[in-house]
């Protein structure tokens, strides 16, 4: 195969709980999901070792090529499995410094489509690869609804089909995840035991009960996120303000999510928003089944 086509999901935390430090890294006991919004990555083989990555799209300018993980990612698979290099093309649709994972999305796009341009079906070794490529590589191979533990490598996949869908507004200014992480540090902290919203949002999700999923949406970053950038809680207030099942940001920040029943009352809520944050309607889903679907369902505008 001369040419793959991949679609690199984001991913939204339902849950973000710090449980601790280890080792200089935070400990998470978080509820992730997959987004239908994704990067598109096209794959065209090379005859050396060498690969070139080109961006498109949303924010593609502001990757410095040094920051360029996607690129990091196809040198390092031609590396550990010795096969050449590939010309690579991302149509960026996920916004950057948005807490959806983009950057991991791309990596681990990259990761599956070398995979296939090449025909390497160690999948042990791809993981390895992408546990050394960053936290929350690992779980984007795959997808879908899992319990992330430790600093993102322990990995809990979840049989769920509950679709949810979100109202999610997007700031144009960012957080950065190293200065949240540092703040969190900074604030005074509680010893006092809480209850886990991770464990009690999967045993909703299991249950299909979509009133107590939003009302265990939490994160432990969104107190830092506020200190660092003022648009956090302006676009929290914004999303809650529809009355939703509940709100959240997602990683780090600086993305929001309001959470309702049905995808009508997204629409509904899109229709009535009038503030200044980029406001879109999105739903969980299983990539998986996603990559069922014919590969013409989506078309790319160069």
């Amino acid at each position: 195969m001369a040419t793959v086509k991949v679609k690199a999901y984001a991913k939204i935390n339902l849950t973000l709980e710090i449980t601790g430090v280890e080792g200089g890294y935070h400990m998470l006991d978080s509820l992730v999901a997959s987004l239908d919004l994704f990067d598109f990555i096209v794959l065209k083989k090379r005859k050396d070792g060498l690969s070139r990555v080109t961006m498109k799209g949303l924010g593609s300018d502001s990757i410095a090529p040094e920051q360029n993980n996607a690129l990091k990612a196809a040198e390092a698979f031609s590396k550990k499995f010795g096969v050449n290099g590939a010309d690579i093309t991302v149509y960026k649709n996920i916004p950057i410094g948005g807490g959806l994972g983009g950057s991991s999305a791309d990596v681990s796009g990259v990761l599956r489509g070398m995979a296939k341009l090449y025909d390497v079906t160690d999948e042990a070794g791809i993981e390895e690869l992408a546990d050394a490529l960053g936290s929350d590589v690992k779980y984007m191979l795959r997808g879908g609804y899992a319990r992330m533990q430790g600093r993102g490598e322990k990995l809990t996949f979840l049989d769920v089909q509950q679709t949810l869908h979100f109202l999610m507004l997007t700031p144009k200014s960012s957080v950065s995840s190293k200065a949240c992480y540092q703040k969190y540090d900074e604030l005074p902290m509680t010893l006092q035991w809480k209850e886990s919203a991770t464990e009690n949002a999967i045993a909703a999700l299991r249950r299909r009960g979509i009133n107590d999923v939003g009302r265990y949406l939490t994160n432990d970053l969104y107190v830092p996120a506020l200190h660092l950038n003022p648009d956090v809680e302006k676009v929290y207030a914004e999303a809650a303000s529809f009355s939703p099942l509940g709100t959240v940001m997602t990683g780090s920040g600086s993305c929001v999510l309001a959470l309702f029943e049905t995808k009508e009352l997204c629409e509904w809520a899109k229709s009535r928003y009038r503030g200044k944050f980029t406001a879109q309607v999105v739903k969980t889903v299983t990539p998986k089944n996603e990559r069922k679907k014919t590969r013409n369902l989506y078309r790319l505008e160069e």
